[in-house]
Formats: C-alpha cells, structure tokens, sequence
C-alpha cells in the first residue's frame, strides 16, 4: 500500500481534518489525523493493518510474542496488527498518570514486544509505554504505527515501523504560526484540552 493510498484510506473515513487542533504532546498543528475514524470500518482497518503487517515482517527481525499498546488511540490498531501477526494483544493504561497494566493483563519476563501506536508525533507516548514494558520485564524489539507525522525525527529508542511517513508541521502554544492564532483551537483526541 503506497503513501497515497493510506492518504486516501483517510480521506475517505472523513480522518483527515483541517483547522487548529491540539495534539496529546500539546503541540499544535494545522492537521490532524483521526485514526479512530478510519478503524471503524473493519475492512479498512484489516487493508491498512494487513500492510503494516507486511512491513513489520520485513523490518523487525525475529520473532513478537506479544503487542502492547497505549490506550487509548493504540487499542484497536494494536489488536488488529496483532491479529495480522498472528500474536495476542494487550494495553496500557495511564493511572494516575502513568502507563500500568490493569485488567489481568500481564508480560512474560523477557517476552519480545511491539509497542504498537495509531499515530507517532513525538515519540513521548511511546516512550513512556516502552519504558511501562520494560518495567514489566518486557523486552521491546520495536514500534509500529500507521502514521509517524514526526516524518522519522521522533526517536522512540527502538525501530520505529510506521505504515507511513508525513510531514506535518507542529508549535509550541507560545510559537503558533499567525495562520493559527486566529483559529480556535479544537482537541479532537482521548485526552481533553487542558484549561
């Protein structure tokens, strides 16, 4: 599945918004990927994650045992890659703050782990659910994602798979673009805007 195609996967499940928007890291940006949206649709998610797929077979040597994910972005791409790989799936949870495991879910000591994303912009979310699985006894053989938007400037530690790479600008609150000033900001993610 080649860049454009992806773009347009996105464009068709209406995910490919424009305006002002806050990101999780609260950074800002003139777009904004809604990856929930294009996983609604089960046979679009099994096309995007069957050729993530693909990629991460080729890219990330030896065997995954397991895939863990961030909720809450991370969940249904993180269960539909595993599928695809053939493997279990499970996430993390942030408690007070903090990426844990709840629900039963535990990590073999030593098991070899994709920490899968929706999207990757700077890297945190994954650093800090890399970290969660480590402290678990985890070993993270890498990262996938169906959008690195960092265009591969984020360094999550491990190989990061992304289905694809974009450019998409993001600011600093205090170093908006005057494009942006004028335009109210939206938070359209899992985690509400901070006031």
């Amino acid at each position: 599945m080649d860049h454009e195609s992806v773009l347009n996967e996105f464009r068709a499940a209406d995910a490919l918004l424009e305006g002002h928007f806050v990101l999780s890291s609260g950074k800002h940006s003139d777009r904004y990927l809604q990856c929930a949206r294009v996983m609604m649709d089960a046979e679009r998610a099994a096309r995007l994650l069957g050729a993530l797929a693909s990629k991460v077979r080729e890219e990330i040597e030896g065997p995954i045992d397991l895939v863990v994910s961030p909720a809450m972005g991370g969940v249904i791409v993180g269960y539909e890659l595993a599928r695809q790989l053939g493997v279990p799936a499970i996430f993390m949870e942030r408690v007070e703050g903090e990426f844990a495991l709840r629900r039963g879910f535990e990590i073999e000591d030593g098991a070899k782990i994709l920490m899968v994303e929706d999207i990757v912009t700077t890297g945190l979310s994954s650093r800090e659910c890399i970290g969660a699985i480590q402290d678990h006894g985890g070993n993270v053989v890498g990262g996938a994602c169906l959008i690195d938007r960092s265009n591969g400037k984020a360094d999550i530690g491990v190989p990061l798979v992304p289905l694809i790479r974009l450019e998409v600008p993001v600011y600093d609150p205090d170093e908006l673009p005057e494009s942006l000033k004028s335009i109210p900001a939206v938070k359209p993610g899992s985690r509400g805007l901070k006031s």
